[in-house]
This record gives structure tokens, sequence and C-alpha cells, in this order.
């Protein structure tokens, strides 16, 4: 009779240390293959290197656009940059001008 009893827990056991094992096999794949795993290391450290690049592409862009903005200001509006404005948007120059377009 007690020959009878083990058998049912053992195979139990072994149930039970294979869906263990099959969790710590997915578990280690994740860690090497998953989205944020090993292999996908170099791939988001260039990615975040050309990101912080358009950042600061995007932020040089803006500083110069805020210059652009504080030479508009309708109190003191620099007259360089009104000229500029008026000759590329309405097509207006001198007689004695003469325009080169570096395009």
């Amino acid at each position: 009779m007690r020959g009878g009893t083990t058998q049912p827990r053992l195979a139990k056991d072994q149930v039970t240390q294979a869906i263990a094992l099959c969790c710590l096999l997915i578990m280690a794949g994740l860690t090497i293959a998953g989205p944020s795993g090993l292999l996908a290391w170099s791939e988001n450290s260039r990615l975040l290197q050309q990101r912080q690049n358009e950042v600061k592409d995007l932020a040089a862009r803006r500083d110069e656009l805020r210059n652009r903005v504080a030479l508009l200001n309708p109190n003191h509006v620099d007259a360089d940059i009104a000229g500029e404005l008026v000759r590329r948007n309405l097509n207006v120059v001198h007689p004695d001008e003469m325009v080169m377009l570096l395009n």
C-alpha cells in the first residue's frame, strides 16, 4: 500500500518541476531576446543617441526662431528683418537693387 501512495506524489512533483523549469526558460528567453532584453540594448542605445541629436537640432532651430520673433517686436522692429521679409514675401525691390536667389 505504501508504494501506491507515493506514485501520485512523485508525478505531481515532476509536473510542478516541469512547469517551474518552463517558466524559468521563458524568463531567460525574454531576458535575452525580449523587447527590453540584451539583444535590444544596442538598438535602444542607437535610438536614444538619434533622439538626443534631434533634440539638439530642434533646440537650435527654436533659438533661431525665438531670436527672429524678438527682432519683430511691434514696439521696435529691426529694420533689416523688416526689409528682408518685405522683399521676400512681397517681391518688392528698389530700382537700383539686384536680386540674387540662392536656392
